[in-house]
């Protein structure tokens, strides 16, 4: 194993966990059934939650994306060295 395999997969572990970690921080969509009914609650704060979402999956399409970019350099380098 070479260090670049080394250094990619690490970088793909953390990549990973950080894609799991920003994806639970963001907060749902939808309220479901009792939002429908009863309205929505905690107007004042919904500001400040759009913009922490809105940061949240900046921060998880970036990593996204360096995700499938080391995967796609770890790939051709595979390719590369069997030759």
């Amino acid at each position: 194993m070479s260090i670049i395999e080394i250094i990619s997969g690490v970088v793909l572990i953390l990549a990973a966990i950080a894609i799991v970690f920003l994806t639970l921080s963001q907060e749902t969509k939808g309220k479901g059934l009792s939002g429908a009914i009863m309205g929505e609650g905690g107007m004042m704060e919904a500001g400040r939650t759009r913009a922490k979402d809105a940061k949240l999956a900046k921060a998880t399409k970036i990593v996204g994306v360096v995700f499938f970019v080391v995967i796609i350099a770890v790939s051709i380098l595979s390719v590369i060295s069997m030759n």
